[in-house]
């Protein structure tokens, strides 16, 4: 049996405005790009909802508020603990605001997704994410 991954959780904001979830795109030193949700780690003191909200603001320049816990699962490539937040923007507009980390964001549609994440989320995010895209 496997140890448990010791390593802080990881936050996501599954964050959809205007029929359209928002995605950025990781600079990888390889130089390999992926698009995810924003996300990062929780640090301590932090509950899952404060760290979605604390990484969008950190990568894409939005204030967001967490307005629903979509669930947590072990992440089947990196072993991480992740938590899926949805939150609503409450003002700004999305920006690559780290880019040492951020190559790119992008407001994505059902096609835009599918272009860019060539494989399912997480069960409760791909259902919240079928019922608000357009």
């Amino acid at each position: 049996m496997n140890a448990p991954d010791e390593r802080p959780a990881v936050a996501a904001a599954v964050i959809v405005e205007d029929g359209r979830v928002l995605l950025i795109r990781r600079a990888v030193r390889e130089g390999d790009l992926s698009w995810a949700l924003p996300a990062g780690q929780v640090e301590p003191g932090e509950s899952g909802e404060q760290a979605a909200v604390r990484e969008a603001r950190e990568e894409t320049g939005l204030e967001v508020a967490a307005v629903k816990n979509l669930g947590e699962r072990t992440h089947p490539a990196t072993g991480r603990r992740m938590i899926y937040v949805v939150c609503e923007v409450v003002t700004g507009t999305a920006y690559v605001a780290d880019p040492e980390e951020l190559d790119a964001v992008a407001w994505c549609d059902r096609a835009g997704v599918a272009e860019r994440v060539p494989f399912p989320f997480f069960g409760p995010v791909q259902e919240y994410l079928d019922g608000a895209l357009g």
